[in-house]
Parts: structure tokens; sequence; C-alpha cells
């Protein structure tokens, strides 16, 4: 596979336009990623983008990759969060680049999203206060709301049935709740 720049995942991702489908689901925004991105994004679950980290910049790229893209790639199925211990290990190195703080907040929110999807209360205890540095009030209230839920159950319930775990009587009760999946 020919490895795109990783500038083609940042115009892509960050267009105007498609910031509306970021934390939505819509068929023709993942299909749009399928049909750009998939072999990068089976590159980069292989390790083989491993040249975009020697800057922020491609650093953030092979994140959306790994955590974005895995997310719209996947939906209902479990290769969803395979990514995620590599996208968090990678955003773990980049919010201790100074170059992280030249970023701009909607870039570095995507660095962070690793560390709220974890479903570690340690990671979420690490990523709290860079979610509260960030300074995006409603991108901290769904990190909270994230965390309440790690804290609660030490993973998320909306997950169980992708990944073939099963639920709790105390998780199927919360999930009958309103947003209680993301």
């Amino acid at each position: 596979m020919k490895t795109i720049p990783c500038q083609k995942v940042l115009d892509f991702w960050f267009n105007p336009d498609n910031e509306p489908f970021w934390f939505q689901k819509n068929e023709q925004f993942d299909q749009q990623i399928k049909e750009y991105f998939y072999d990068v994004w089976l590159a980069g679950r292989q390790g083989l983008l491993a040249n975009w980290r020697d800057t922020i910049q491609g650093r953030l790229a092979e994140i959306i990759v790994l955590d974005q893209f895995s997310r719209n790639l996947n939906r209902d199925n479990a290769a969803s969060f395979a990514q995620d211990g590599i996208a968090l290990v990678l955003a773990q190195e980049a919010v201790k680049d100074p170059k992280f703080s030249t970023l701009p907040e909607s870039r570095k929110k995507f660095i962070l999203m690793p560390f709220m999807h974890s479903e570690s209360s340690s990671i979420h205890e690490q990523g709290l206060p860079l979610f509260e540095a960030l300074g995006d009030a409603l991108t901290l209230e769904f990190e909270l709301k994230h965390k309440a839920i790690i804290d609660k159950f030490g993973r998320y319930p909306h997950r169980n049935e992708t990944l073939n775990r099963q639920s709790t009587s105390e998780e199927l009760e919360f999930l009958k709740q309103p947003d209680s999946s993301f």
C-alpha cells in the first residue's frame, strides 16, 4: 500500500463540512471514510504509519485514524475498539510533545479522545486535567460523563453487546436511561 500523507487525513477530518458528523452515526460519512481511508486504517492497525509520528500533526492524524476512523469503519463491531490501546499510547506521548500546546483546541481535543474512550479509571484520572486545560466546556462535560460511567461500572456498558460481554442487571438498568450510550 502506498501511504498517503497524514495531511490528507487532517484535511478531510477538519473540513468544516465534516464537523457535524464527528460524533454522529452517518452512513454517507462512514462510506467516505471507507472509500478514502480504509487502506490507511489497515496500515495504521499494523503499525505502518510510524513515520507520521515525526510531527505532532502526523501523530494527530494517526490518532484520528486509529481512534475515530475505527469507530466509523466498524460500527457495531468489536473492531471499533481494537485500536484504542495504541491510540491511547500515541495520545499519552503527544501530550508530552511541546508542540501539543501550539495546536488549536479542536485538534487537541482529538488527541485527547483516546483518554475519554479508555475503560480505565486511572486513565480518566490522567486525562481529566488535560480536558480541564483544553478549555472546551462541552468536551469536558462529556469526559465527566464518561468518567462517571467508568468509575461506576469499570467499563462502558453500552459496549458489552458488541464486545460479547455479559451485562450485569445494574448495567442493563443503566442502559435503559437516556444518554447512557455514546
